[in-house]
């Protein structure tokens, strides 16, 4: 079906940066200027959150920019508020683009009495009047399961096999690809298809969460430049013990591209401080003053891929294309150039 109203972008305060960079690569693409809608999202003394727009949205097609990062609970409740909002002023409808999906780690049960809370913000999302959900890089696939609306799942290993190939294009012969855990495995079997190299597992055993009690290499990682690949990076203290046992193991350098950067607590003095050569995160959560200062921590931007997504939806085409180098590479050209 032909789009007939214009595409309309609003943003709670959890990523503005991401919001207006989204807006002005849209602006590109259309050849006409996208602004985010002009609205109010604040909190009264007592914390509850009010959301007041200032500009006609009846009829439009709208879209909140708002990933459920740090602090989940404040964000997550700004996206719902305003969606009701939204609805309530009769929009047309109503696209949640969720960067970062926070309790996507609660998607099962992993003992008794305890919640599968991933499914429990999903009938929320679609209980407060949001009709499809854009996210990226769901921590598990079956999230989308979760929805009874549709869900659009961008994967951050396309973008990451562009970086890897430009900044690695002299010694791509000595990349090797690694999964931090057996789980992740897909994850990074996707990414060394992307630039044709091998693949390593570290393979981990917790005694109890949080705690390692043993980590192994499985491959060949013996003067290789080893790339970790992984969706979050909270803590990093997994992957900070990953880097060291690899390069135990007789690696040349050590790597790690995440698509979420957490990034709490001593993260951030973690990584500096390790053997890591290189940390490469994306834009999906704000990076805080201490990510953008770390001198072994760089950030790519997501904007690109958000706004095309957002603008083959809006005009009904096809947001799996974006999936594909020759699709993806012209969308961050000049971010290569």
């Amino acid at each position: 079906m032909p789009a007939i109203n214009e595409p309309k972008l609003i943003s709670g305060n959890a990523n503005l940066t991401l919001s207006t960079a989204v807006a002005r690569r849209m602006s590109i693409h259309r050849g006409a200027k996208v602004d985010l809608v002009n609205a109010r999202v604040e909190r009264f003394n007592d914390q509850e959150i009010f959301v007041e727009i200032h500009e006609n949205v009846r009829g439009e097609d709208m879209f909140i920019i708002q990933p459920t990062s740090n602090p989940a609970n404040d964000n997550l409740m700004e996206l719902l508020i305003i969606a009701d909002t939204l609805r309530r002023s009769s929009a047309a409808r109503i696209t949640a683009v969720i960067p970062y999906f926070g309790y996507a780690r609660q998607d099962r049960r992993t003992k008794a009495r305890t919640p599968i809370s991933a499914k429990l913000v999903a009938n929320m999302i679609a209980h407060a009047g949001i009709e499809r959900v854009l996210t990226m890089d769901l921590h598990a696939a079956q999230i989308q399961g979760f929805f009874d609306i549709p869900v659009d799942n961008l994967y951050a290993s396309p973008i990451f096999a562009l970086d890897i190939k430009h900044h690695f294009r002299d010694c791509l012969d000595e990349v090797m690809v690694v999964s931090p855990d057996v789980g992740g495995v897909a994850r990074a079997r996707e990414l060394a298809k992307r630039i044709n190299a091998p693949l390593s597992i570290v393979d981990k055993r917790r005694e109890k969460p949080g705690e390692i009690a043993e980590m192994t290499v499985i491959g060949e990682v013996k003067d290789k430049r080893c790339i970790i690949i992984d969706d979050i990076a909270d803590t990093a203290g997994t992957l900070v013990k990953a880097a060291e046992l690899l390069m135990e193991y007789g690696a040349k350098e050590v790597h790690a591209y995440i698509t979420h950067g957490v990034m709490s607590g001593p993260a951030v003095e973690r990584v500096t401080g390790s053997v890591m050569k290189s940390l490469v995160i994306t834009d999906t959560i704000e990076p805080t003053a201490a990510v953008r200062s770390a001198a072994n921590i760089r950030v790519v931007p997501t904007a690109p891929i958000f706004a095309q997504a957002i603008l083959n939806i809006w005009g009904g085409t096809s947001v799996s294309s974006l999936f594909e180098d020759a699709t993806l590479e012209p969308l961050y050209e000049t971010h290569y150039s």
